[in-house]
């Protein structure tokens, strides 16, 4: 797969999931896609949530593999 199909299977795992974290304020951003790590920002509530990390890996690196199996991560970063 490109880069630009992989970033473009991201973004549309992260639309999936967006109305998700729009529901409790916060939001996502994909920062960048290195060696099959996607790092991503969470942003608004998402920030000091006590939870975020337990949102990131089932719900969105779950769903980003389900667009691209190839991702072995996905990272938070500020």
């Amino acid at each position: 797969m490109t880069a630009e199909k992989l970033k473009n299977e991201v973004e549309k795992a992260l639309a999936e999931i967006r109305p998700f974290l729009e529901s409790d304020g916060g939001d996502i951003s994909l920062v960048s896609i290195d060696k099959n790590i996607v790092k991503v920002q969470l942003l608004g509530a998402c920030i000091g949530c006590s939870v975020n990390q337990m949102t990131l890996k089932n719900g969105v690196e779950a769903t980003i593999k389900k667009y691209a199996p190839q991702i072995k991560e996905v990272v938070s970063v500020k």
